[in-house]
């Protein structure tokens, strides 16, 4: 009770410089602020007739966290100026210390965001010949984000180190290393698993941004790449999220590894009686009518044939992975519609032997219900 008497009698004895110091505070946030909207107003006026890729990006990534940069600034200039007593001010100027390293680490980040940006624009993955950028803008992503988890960590160890309870605490568990060790090494395992196979990832690049894969037995296209996790966007627009670490323990298949280009596959069944030259024909008049042929694969074989039917397999190269989705249906369809309205007796059909056992003469044996006769 005595100690709080006496902080309400030095308040109600220094109200004004009190007072003060809060309307000085307020104004500093307050220019603060007024200086924040007006620079990212001209930014903004900037990016959008000029199309900057750097002031766009700019403007989206720096936005929101600036302000608090420019809170810091006002306050580290204003609070040594301020009458406020050193009891109060100095954990104000700490709490202002620490939030000067954080507005540094996310300086560094920033900068790697506005890097990656740069980037994306001069690589673009929305063109038909988009292998190098997609390699570039997978290196790009995974290591931005490993460094800015570097980053956040180291930054971090710098902020605790300030604190002097802090330090103690972490004096104590250096003197017990090796246990503390194998405990957090425990802990740790998964992610620390994830980062090495996030680095191992963006220099080998098993897969990269958009690349068509076959992940669990879906088909879909990797859509991000993020420091602990993969997502690929299934063909039914689902999202299948993985951990980094799978593509490096599993098989998967990779359409895209090499080249966007692929070679679709058909299969057909159909009756012995099929005139497979006429079935090759349809198919150099399918291809020749449709834009989905890259014009280099063109091959029509039988390539099986059972007691009832003949395999017949088509093949047919595309550009990537979806136009060879398209074309193989288009192809399925064309050959099947060709084969219903010119050849419908050589539909798939099972054929049966009603008679019996030969006669001597080579002949089949009548039924047994019917006269023999020749």
């Amino acid at each position: 009770m005595g100690h709080v008497a006496a902080e309400w009698a030095y308040i109600m004895g220094n109200w004004e410089s009190l007072l003060i110091s809060v309307a000085a505070l307020a104004g500093a946030i307050i220019v603060a602020s007024l200086v924040h909207c007006a620079l990212f107003w001209l930014l903004q006026r900037r990016a959008s007739q000029s199309g900057h890729v750097l002031a766009s990006s700019l403007v989206r990534h720096g936005r929101s966290p600036s302000k608090w940069v420019l809170y810091l600034i006002a306050l580290l200039l204003t609070v040594p100026m301020v009458p406020l007593p050193e009891t109060v001010k100095n954990p104000i100027e700490h709490l202002i210390g620490l939030g000067i390293v954080a507005t540094i680490a996310w300086a560094f980040i920033l900068g790697a965001d506005l890097f990656a940006d740069v980037v994306a624009a001069r690589h673009r993955i929305d063109v038909r010949d988009n292998l190098a950028a997609r390699r570039v803008r997978t290196q790009v992503q995974a290591l931005r984000r490993i460094f800015a988890a570097i980053v956040v960590i180291i930054t971090l160890g710098i902020m605790l180190l300030t604190i002097p309870s802090v330090r103690s605490v972490g004096t104590s568990l250096l003197a017990s290393a090796g246990l503390a060790g194998l405990v957090v090494g425990m802990a740790a395992k998964p992610t620390l698993g994830n980062l090495i196979a996030g680095v191992q990832l963006a220099i080998t690049q098993p897969i990269r941004i958009e690349d068509a894969v076959i992940v669990e037995g879906q088909w879909g296209w990797v859509e991000e790449i993020t420091s602990t996790y993969v997502v690929v966007r299934i063909w039914n627009w689902q999202r299948l999220v993985l951990p980094l670490t799978y593509f490096l323990e599993h098989p998967f298949q990779n359409w895209t590894r090499s080249s966007a280009a692929l070679i679709g596959e058909v299969h057909i069944h159909a009756d012995y009686t099929l005139p497979v030259d006429e079935v090759r024909k349809e198919l150099d008049r399918i291809l020749q009518n449709t834009d989905k042929w890259a014009g280099t694969v063109k091959v029509l074989q039988v390539t099986s044939a059972t007691e009832n039917t003949i395999e017949l397999r088509a093949l047919a190269d595309a550009a990537d992975a979806g136009i060879a989705w398209d074309l193989r249906c288009l192809i399925r369809e064309g050959l099947i519609k060709f084969i219903q309205e010119n050849y419908p007796q050589c539909l798939p059909r099972r054929r049966a032997d009603l008679g019996g056992s030969p006669s001597p003469d080579g002949l089949p044996a009548p039924a047994e219900h019917e006269p023999a006769t020749r």
